[in-house]
Protein backbone atom coordinates (compact mmCIF):
# COMPACT_ATOMS: atom_id res chain seq x y z
CA UNK A 1 0.00 0.00 0.00
CA UNK A 2 1.21 3.55 -1.05
CA UNK A 3 2.22 5.72 2.08
CA UNK A 4 2.49 9.47 2.54
CA UNK A 5 3.26 11.76 5.25
CA UNK A 6 0.87 14.53 6.03
CA UNK A 7 3.13 18.42 6.91
CA UNK A 8 1.78 21.62 7.51
CA UNK A 9 3.99 25.23 8.30
CA UNK A 10 2.95 26.94 11.66
CA UNK A 11 4.25 28.01 15.44
CA UNK A 12 3.78 31.14 13.00
CA UNK A 13 1.43 33.14 15.21
CA UNK A 14 3.97 36.40 16.93
CA UNK A 15 3.03 37.55 20.29
CA UNK A 16 -0.67 39.06 20.51
CA UNK A 17 -0.78 38.46 16.50
CA UNK A 18 -2.16 34.96 15.70
CA UNK A 19 -1.81 32.67 12.30
CA UNK A 20 -3.43 29.82 11.45
CA UNK A 21 -5.35 26.98 13.85
CA UNK A 22 -2.46 25.25 14.68
CA UNK A 23 -4.12 23.26 17.77
CA UNK A 24 -6.54 21.80 14.61
CA UNK A 25 -4.04 21.07 12.13
CA UNK A 26 -2.26 18.55 14.78
CA UNK A 27 -4.86 16.55 14.92
CA UNK A 28 -4.58 15.66 10.87
CA UNK A 29 -1.38 15.93 9.82
CA UNK A 30 1.95 14.17 10.82
CA UNK A 31 4.62 16.62 10.74
CA UNK A 32 4.79 19.76 11.69
CA UNK A 33 6.97 22.18 10.04
CA UNK A 34 7.59 24.67 13.31
CA UNK A 35 9.11 28.30 12.84
CA UNK A 36 11.82 29.49 14.53
CA UNK A 37 11.81 32.99 15.23
CA UNK A 38 13.28 34.58 12.19
CA UNK A 39 10.47 34.85 9.72
CA UNK A 40 7.46 34.35 12.48
CA UNK A 41 6.71 32.76 15.49
CA UNK A 42 8.84 33.68 18.98
CA UNK A 43 9.68 31.41 21.48
CA UNK A 44 6.44 31.29 23.39
CA UNK A 45 4.66 30.46 20.37
CA UNK A 46 7.07 27.48 19.98
CA UNK A 47 6.72 26.28 23.14
CA UNK A 48 3.30 25.75 23.18
CA UNK A 49 3.18 24.20 19.43
CA UNK A 50 6.32 21.79 20.57
CA UNK A 51 3.94 21.13 23.36
CA UNK A 52 0.97 20.46 20.91
CA UNK A 53 2.78 18.32 18.66
CA UNK A 54 4.32 16.24 21.16
CA UNK A 55 1.08 15.42 22.78
CA UNK A 56 -0.55 14.70 19.72
CA UNK A 57 2.18 12.33 18.59
CA UNK A 58 3.09 14.72 15.75
CA UNK A 59 6.89 14.41 14.23
CA UNK A 60 8.38 17.75 15.07
CA UNK A 61 10.44 19.76 12.29
CA UNK A 62 12.55 22.86 12.41
CA UNK A 63 11.31 25.56 9.74
CA UNK A 64 14.41 27.58 8.97
CA UNK A 65 13.40 31.11 7.12
CA UNK A 66 14.80 34.16 6.28
CA UNK A 67 15.26 37.33 9.02
CA UNK A 68 12.40 39.02 7.24
CA UNK A 69 9.20 39.75 9.86
CA UNK A 70 7.15 42.04 8.19
CA UNK A 71 7.39 40.04 4.81
CA UNK A 72 6.90 36.66 6.66
CA UNK A 73 10.30 35.06 5.28
CA UNK A 74 8.62 35.72 1.41
CA UNK A 75 11.21 38.32 0.56
CA UNK A 76 14.56 37.15 -1.18
CA UNK A 77 17.59 38.79 0.50
CA UNK A 78 21.37 38.56 -0.29
CA UNK A 79 22.96 36.68 1.71
CA UNK A 80 26.53 35.15 1.82
CA UNK A 81 26.69 31.10 1.69
CA UNK A 82 28.25 30.92 5.33
CA UNK A 83 25.84 33.30 6.98
CA UNK A 84 22.90 30.94 5.50
CA UNK A 85 24.70 27.93 7.07
CA UNK A 86 24.80 29.69 10.13
CA UNK A 87 21.40 30.73 9.95
CA UNK A 88 20.06 27.58 9.44
CA UNK A 89 22.17 26.13 12.03
CA UNK A 90 20.94 28.90 14.59
CA UNK A 91 17.58 28.17 13.97
CA UNK A 92 17.53 24.75 14.37
CA UNK A 93 19.77 24.67 17.84
CA UNK A 94 16.69 27.04 19.07
CA UNK A 95 13.99 24.48 17.48
CA UNK A 96 16.09 21.26 19.62
CA UNK A 97 16.07 23.06 22.85
CA UNK A 98 12.42 23.75 22.57
CA UNK A 99 11.96 20.70 21.13
CA UNK A 100 13.37 18.86 24.50
CA UNK A 101 11.93 21.16 26.87
CA UNK A 102 8.75 20.34 25.33
CA UNK A 103 9.42 16.53 25.55
CA UNK A 104 10.13 15.81 21.53
CA UNK A 105 12.75 15.61 19.54
CA UNK A 106 13.13 17.55 15.72
CA UNK A 107 13.36 14.97 13.64
CA UNK A 108 13.22 17.04 10.18
CA UNK A 109 14.37 20.11 8.80
CA UNK A 110 12.18 22.26 5.88
CA UNK A 111 13.37 25.77 4.78
CA UNK A 112 10.66 27.97 4.69
CA UNK A 113 9.46 30.66 1.83
CA UNK A 114 12.12 32.60 -0.32
CA UNK A 115 15.26 30.88 1.80
CA UNK A 116 13.52 27.58 0.14
CA UNK A 117 13.16 29.30 -3.34
CA UNK A 118 16.64 30.48 -3.37
CA UNK A 119 18.00 26.85 -2.36
CA UNK A 120 15.80 24.98 -5.56
CA UNK A 121 16.88 28.01 -7.67
CA UNK A 122 20.88 27.64 -6.59
CA UNK A 123 21.73 24.39 -5.80
CA UNK A 124 24.97 24.76 -4.37
CA UNK A 125 23.19 27.14 -1.54
CA UNK A 126 21.03 24.24 -0.67
CA UNK A 127 23.90 21.81 0.13
CA UNK A 128 25.60 24.63 1.92
CA UNK A 129 22.60 24.72 4.44
CA UNK A 130 21.83 21.62 4.52
CA UNK A 131 25.57 20.31 5.13
CA UNK A 132 25.38 23.00 7.60
CA UNK A 133 22.31 21.60 9.48
CA UNK A 134 23.76 17.96 9.63
CA UNK A 135 26.84 19.19 11.45
CA UNK A 136 24.56 19.65 13.94
CA UNK A 137 22.09 17.14 13.87
CA UNK A 138 23.33 14.10 11.43
CA UNK A 139 20.45 11.84 11.90
CA UNK A 140 18.18 14.71 10.29
CA UNK A 141 15.70 14.06 7.67
CA UNK A 142 15.50 17.02 4.99
CA UNK A 143 12.35 17.98 3.39
CA UNK A 144 13.19 18.86 0.15
CA UNK A 145 11.11 19.78 -3.01
CA UNK A 146 10.94 17.44 -4.96
CA UNK A 147 12.31 16.64 -8.22
CA UNK A 148 14.62 20.15 -7.87
CA UNK A 149 18.03 20.80 -7.26
CA UNK A 150 17.75 20.98 -3.74
CA UNK A 151 16.25 16.93 -3.73
CA UNK A 152 19.50 16.53 -5.75
CA UNK A 153 21.58 18.20 -3.52
CA UNK A 154 20.26 15.98 -0.70
CA UNK A 155 20.92 13.16 -2.69
CA UNK A 156 25.15 14.09 -3.30
CA UNK A 157 24.83 14.43 0.72
CA UNK A 158 24.12 11.06 0.78
CA UNK A 159 21.15 11.75 3.35
CA UNK A 160 18.04 10.90 4.94
CA UNK A 161 15.25 13.21 2.84
CA UNK A 162 11.78 13.40 2.07
CA UNK A 163 10.54 14.44 -1.25
CA UNK A 164 7.93 17.14 -0.88
CA UNK A 165 4.95 18.34 -2.89
CA UNK A 166 2.42 20.97 -2.45
CA UNK A 167 -1.66 20.18 -1.87
CA UNK A 168 -2.50 23.77 -2.55
CA UNK A 169 0.09 25.19 -4.88
CA UNK A 170 0.35 25.21 -8.97
CA UNK A 171 3.19 23.63 -10.79
CA UNK A 172 5.38 24.90 -14.29
CA UNK A 173 6.66 22.76 -16.30
CA UNK A 174 9.28 21.67 -14.83
CA UNK A 175 8.24 20.97 -11.69
CA UNK A 176 8.45 24.50 -9.82
CA UNK A 177 6.00 26.32 -7.82
CA UNK A 178 3.84 29.05 -9.70
CA UNK A 179 5.05 31.90 -8.64
CA UNK A 180 2.37 33.68 -5.86
CA UNK A 181 0.39 36.25 -7.37
CA UNK A 182 0.53 34.99 -10.61
CA UNK A 183 -2.74 32.82 -12.01
CA UNK A 184 -2.60 29.47 -11.15
CA UNK A 185 -0.11 29.74 -8.10
CA UNK A 186 -2.98 28.75 -5.51
CA UNK A 187 -5.44 26.07 -5.36
CA UNK A 188 -8.35 27.35 -3.40
CA UNK A 189 -10.65 24.56 -4.00
CA UNK A 190 -10.58 21.73 -1.55
CA UNK A 191 -11.98 19.40 -3.72
CA UNK A 192 -9.93 19.91 -6.28
CA UNK A 193 -6.48 20.48 -4.71
CA UNK A 194 -7.78 16.59 -2.94
CA UNK A 195 -8.22 15.11 -6.36
CA UNK A 196 -5.18 16.58 -7.89
CA UNK A 197 -2.89 15.50 -5.27
CA UNK A 198 -4.38 12.22 -5.07
CA UNK A 199 -3.54 11.52 -8.59
CA UNK A 200 -0.12 12.68 -8.57
CA UNK A 201 0.72 10.43 -5.25
CA UNK A 202 -0.65 7.37 -7.39
CA UNK A 203 0.95 8.45 -10.44
CA UNK A 204 3.94 9.29 -8.67
CA UNK A 205 4.50 12.36 -10.54
CA UNK A 206 3.71 15.95 -10.20
CA UNK A 207 1.37 17.28 -12.32
CA UNK A 208 1.72 20.55 -13.82
CA UNK A 209 -0.48 23.08 -14.93
CA UNK A 210 -0.76 22.31 -18.17
CA UNK A 211 -1.24 18.80 -17.38
CA UNK A 212 2.38 17.83 -18.08
CA UNK A 213 3.68 14.55 -15.61
CA UNK A 214 7.39 14.82 -13.96
CA UNK A 215 8.32 11.43 -12.48
CA UNK A 216 8.99 12.14 -8.71
CA UNK A 217 9.19 10.45 -5.53
CA UNK A 218 6.85 11.36 -2.71
CA UNK A 219 7.24 11.07 0.43
CA UNK A 220 5.10 13.89 2.08
CA UNK A 221 2.45 16.42 1.36
CA UNK A 222 2.54 20.19 2.36
CA UNK A 223 -1.03 21.55 3.70
CA UNK A 224 0.24 25.79 4.18
CA UNK A 225 -1.65 26.29 7.33
CA UNK A 226 -1.73 30.12 7.49
CA UNK A 227 -4.03 30.23 4.73
CA UNK A 228 -7.96 30.91 4.62
CA UNK A 229 -9.41 27.65 5.22
CA UNK A 230 -6.82 25.72 5.76
CA UNK A 231 -7.80 23.42 8.24
CA UNK A 232 -10.88 22.10 6.11
CA UNK A 233 -8.87 21.58 3.21
CA UNK A 234 -6.56 19.54 5.01
CA UNK A 235 -9.77 17.75 6.35
CA UNK A 236 -10.91 17.50 2.68
CA UNK A 237 -7.19 15.55 1.68
CA UNK A 238 -6.94 13.01 4.14
CA UNK A 239 -10.65 11.67 3.81
CA UNK A 240 -9.71 11.39 -0.31
CA UNK A 241 -6.40 10.18 0.40
CA UNK A 242 -7.54 7.36 2.78
CA UNK A 243 -10.66 6.49 0.25
CA UNK A 244 -8.21 6.32 -2.45
CA UNK A 245 -6.38 3.51 -0.58
CA UNK A 246 -3.16 5.65 0.30
CA UNK A 247 -2.15 5.74 4.00
CA UNK A 248 -1.06 8.47 6.23
CA UNK A 249 1.97 7.65 8.43
CA UNK A 250 4.69 9.85 9.88
CA UNK A 251 8.27 9.71 7.93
Amino acid sequence: MTSVDLNADMGESFGAWPMGDDAALLKIVTSANIACGFHAGDWDVMAETMKRAVANGVGIGAHPGLPDLQGFGRRSMQMAPDSVAHMVQYQLGAAQAMARAAGGTVRHLKLHGALSHMAVADGELARRAFAAALEVQPDLVLMVLAATPMEDAAKALGTEYAAEIFADRGYNDDATLIQRGTPGAMITDADEAAARISEMVREGAIISASGKRTPTRIDTICLHGDEQGAVAAARALRARLEADGIRIAPL
